[in-house]
């Protein structure tokens, strides 16, 4: 497939020795080589960084030394980093199958923001769920989508135009994909695709609890509300500026 998007992978990397030599190895074969792999590292105390070197890719730029101590602002970072026309987020934990970055490109002629149907997998890729999209009734829509999250990160793709609208990202945000979805929302052309083109692995350092934590009700409300100004006042901006 002749293609001419550049495409970037950010990938927020927090202690992930166990996983993340194996998730590298499923995206390097589906880039080409004016491609990038952006990771930012949020100062792990493990092996991680070796692994990332011993790749010895120059498709993989390195971000080293940072200390977030949270993987919205450490996903921020990788984003900002990003030279491509169209961005993939991802986690360093889940295993992408052969085919995902082809068929989100092909979407990407007509849309700005795509997000892919995974399979949910325990640390063994033992499946827990055939679709995630069935287990959290994945669609668009604002207020479904308000309801509950339903933009999961690491299976979205989105072109410049969705970074230069959501970034940078509110201060008091409870996750960064739900913000990016919404705002694709606001500013462009999203397509949920039916088609499982990843395992999403859950296990017990997962950095969410998607799928697998249920916060408290007061905890959900507020971040709802908060959600909710921030779009309002996105929405406001947004409006003044193009006035």
């Amino acid at each position: 497939m002749m293609r001419n998007l550049k495409v970037s992978i950010c990938l927020a990397s927090y202690n992930g020795e166990l996983f993340i030599k194996r998730q590298v190895e499923t995206i390097l074969p589906q880039l080409y080589p004016s491609d990038e792999i952006i990771i930012s590292d949020d100062s792990s105390n493990d092996s991680t960084l070796d692994i990332i070197q011993s790749f010895n890719d120059k498709r993989i730029k390195l971000f080293a030394n940072n200390n977030f101590r949270s993987p919205m602002q450490n996903f921020q970072h990788a984003i900002m980093q990003a030279q491509g026309d169209i961005i993939f987020l991802c986690d360093q934990d889940d295993i992408w199958f052969a085919n995902k970055i082809e068929r989100h490109l092909e979407l990407h002629k007509d849309y700005d923001l795509v997000i892919s149907d995974a399979i949910v997998t325990d640390s063994s890729l033992k499946p827990i769920f055939s679709s995630f999209f069935k287990a959290r009734d994945s669609r668009k829509g604002i207020i479904h989508n308000l309801l509950k999250n339903r933009y999961i990160g690491c299976c979205m793709s989105f072109d410049k135009k969705i970074v230069s609208a959501a970034l940078p990202f509110p201060k008091n945000l409870h996750m960064h994909d739900w913000w990016i979805g919404l705002v694709a929302e606001l500013v462009g052309q999203v397509y949920f695709l039916n088609e499982p083109l990843m395992y999403y692995i859950r296990h017990n350092n997962n950095a969410s609890g998607t799928l697998t934590e249920t916060l408290p009700f007061i905890t959900q409300l507020k971040n709802r509300l908060n959600l909710i100004k921030n779009l309002v006042e996105f929405k406001i901006n947004r409006r003044n500026n193009e006035g």
